[in-house]
């Protein structure tokens, strides 16, 4: 097996928890809302359901990414056997803060419990979710955990707190209308662990890495102050033609630069977590990453929507079940904001 490096034994994944604001919201309820045909989300999208945290019809906040976050970190401690007490440090991924201040992190630790303790926000998209891992997977090689055993690593979005219900949408551009069928709100949650015996899979590894050097923007993402709330920018932009043309092959040298530095023939994988953009692009991605291979598909964007740094502990619940003995997993990430490759590789205990 291949281990992080660092002191002690490996980076384990000892639990993760998941969770979703209310019912799923299919393609027929969100087309009326939109105005827009059911059928042309299917066949160009691909995603069946979505989870909001605002009230499609209202526009009302019923969950905040604290309150998610909170009710994923407490599945993922409660599926590890641990509680708080264990938690040695917090890092939060998101995109979509519920406010700068105070952090989305020290907010569900207070929630939590806990104190005391380090807590990290990483402000990033779909990759941010691999970034606290890695994160996480350094502090506890390091042996930055002092006698609390668990690392606590959350990622999660509220993307609809960026999307305008009042608007009429049979005036927007397709490049704008995307992301009112493409993305979703939750969180998830894992506790990493040192612990001997706690694992149920071995992190192996997680990398992130800029690949974006001279290439615009794939997406952006405003943050408005009192002083240009107004000035008519769309909150949400999205190259979604750059998008198909470059996440396949950014993952692609995702899985490629991962197994070489693992030394892992691509044969012995038996899982893949591909990129979770929406559910035809990330059929589209897979087809490409297999090459003839057996391994199985992990996916979840089709259910869940596209909720940005939740998806990877989606994935992870999925995987954990279906490892078996002698089980190798790849996932891969990929932000198009600034072109950001991500990838993780996780492997059964025995």
């Amino acid at each position: 097996m291949t281990w992080p490096a660092g002191r002690g034994g490996p980076i384990g994944l000892a639990g993760v928890g998941t969770a979703l604001p209310g019912e799923p919201v299919d393609n027929v309820n969100l087309s009326r809302r939109l105005g827009i045909a059911p059928e042309w989300v299917e066949t160009f999208i691909g995603t069946r359901t979505r989870y909001f945290a605002r009230d499609l019809d209202g526009g009302n906040v019923r969950w905040t990414l604290e309150d998610l976050c909170t009710d994923a970190a407490d599945r993922a401690l409660a599926d590890a056997g641990a509680d708080p007490d264990d938690v040695a440090f917090v890092v939060v991924a998101t995109a979509t803060p519920d406010a700068l201040m105070p952090t989305t992190a020290a907010l569900v630790a207070d929630r939590l419990g806990i104190d005391g303790v380090p807590v990290y926000q990483l402000q990033s998209g779909c990759s941010g979710a691999v970034q606290a891992l890695a994160l996480a997977s350094t502090l506890l090689a390091g042996g930055a955990r002092g006698e609390r055993p668990v690392g606590l690593v959350i990622g999660g979005d509220v993307c609809s707190k960026h999307l305008d219900l009042r608007q009429d949408f049979r005036e927007l551009p397709p490049s704008q209308l995307v992301n009112y069928v493409l993305f979703g709100d939750g969180a998830g949650a894992a506790a990493l662990t040192r612990r001997p015996g706690a694992a149920r899979a071995v992190l192996a590894r997680a990398e992130h890495w800029l690949g974006g050097l001279g290439r615009a923007p794939g997406q952006r993402v405003e943050w408005f102050g009192l002083a240009d709330r107004h000035s008519g920018l769309p909150a949400v932009t999205e190259d979604y033609k750059a998008v198909e043309a470059q996440v396949p092959v950014m993952a692609q040298e995702v899985l490629d630069t991962l197994l070489d530095r693992l030394g892992w023939p691509a044969g012995s994988l038996g899982h893949v977590l591909p990129p979770q953009l929406g559910g035809r692009m990330t059929e589209r991605i897979t087809r490409g990453l297999r090459q003839g291979l057996e391994w199985e598909e992990v996916s979840c964007v089709a259910d869940t929507g596209n909720n940005g740094n939740a998806l990877v502990f989606f994935q992870l619940e999925r995987l954990l079940p279906r490892l078996g003995a002698a089980g190798r997993a790849v996932g891969i990430a990929i932000e198009s904001s600034k072109w950001i490759k991500a990838g993780f590789a996780v492997e059964a205990t025995e």
